[in-house]
């Protein structure tokens, strides 16, 4: 109704999930692959964070987090250090995933649209789908057990 996309993500660490976000996002995008980079821009200040909370309990994390994006563009966008004519609408602190990048603490990946986990939390799934992305995550109905 607003047209204002949904940012949503998930953090694991091993096969525990320790964070995860869906809001609704502040503005309205020009492109999916606008709504997408947002949404990696929200993950990566929200991985950092949790670098610097595990760094502060004795975890030195000495590789790049992976970031799984399901939209080509938006990853596109990510890597791209120059300041693109397409993209110059948005905000220079959604760019914050490039520094990110570059410094090698965020590695970006692309998954299928069919296997992304975060899917669960933002979108309206059939039984088979939302089984499917269940089962990655590891969480278990505890009521068919």
């Amino acid at each position: 109704m607003t047209r204002k996309s949904v940012t949503g993500y998930l953090i694991q660490l091993g096969p525990a999930s320790i964070s995860w976000k869906t809001k609704q996002q502040n503005t309205v995008s020009r492109s999916s692959a606008e709504a997408e980079y947002r949404a990696m821009a929200s993950a990566s200040c929200e991985v950092v964070w949790l670098r610097g909370l595990l760094l502060d309990m004795g975890l030195h994390i000495n590789n790049p987090t992976h970031l799984f994006c399901d939209n080509q563009a938006a990853l596109h966008i990510a890597m791209n250090p120059l300041y693109h004519e397409r993209t110059k609408h948005i905000e220079l602190n959604c760019h914050f995933i490039r520094e990110k990048i570059q410094r090698k603490i965020i590695t970006t990946f692309h998954i299928s649209t069919r296997d992304q986990p975060a899917d669960i939390l933002t979108k309206a799934l059939g039984t088979d789908k939302h089984q499917y992305l269940m089962s990655k995550l590891g969480l278990l109905n505890i009521l068919q057990v």
